[in-house]
């Protein structure tokens, strides 16, 4: 499977993805909302924006892996984050470059939207991280 990733000349720069992605391939994976949480269910960072976006980026890894897949094989990523606000985007990407290298998520990241919510479906959830992958 091949997947580029790319910013075409006249699109908004400098942004932490790119714009576009094009995959080549048959199996595609989608993995769910991921959260801060560990596979037993113990919450991960408390209050703590970037903490949470850091272990749910790690969940959504666990992910890919499981389906033979890897951040390098993602098109999409979208974000949901509860009370957003254009001033929290350092705390935001503060968790994303605090894990981006352990998970291999390469920067600036594929395609990705950021979606602020009211409420995901616990209180105490910051951040809820989607992905879609292709792999031949």
């Amino acid at each position: 499977m091949t997947v580029q990733h790319f910013t075409p000349d006249g699109m908004l720069r400098p942004t932490p993805y790119h714009h576009v992605a094009v995959g080549t391939g048959t199996k595609h994976v989608h993995v769910s909302g991921q959260i801060a949480r560990q596979a037993d269910g113990t919450p991960v960072a408390p209050g703590d924006l970037a903490g949470q976006v850091a272990q749910a980026l790690r969940n959504t890894s666990v992910g890919l892996t499981g389906a033979g897949a890897s951040f390098a094989d993602v098109l999409r990523l979208t974000f949901y984050v509860t009370g957003w606000s254009p001033a929290k985007i350092g705390e935001f990407m503060a968790g994303v470059e605090s894990v981006a290298e352990e998970i291999g998520l390469g920067l600036p990241m594929p395609p990705a939207s950021l979606i602020g919510v009211e409420q995901l479906f616990e209180a105490d959830v910051l951040v809820e991280v989607e992905a879609t992958a292709l792999l031949s």
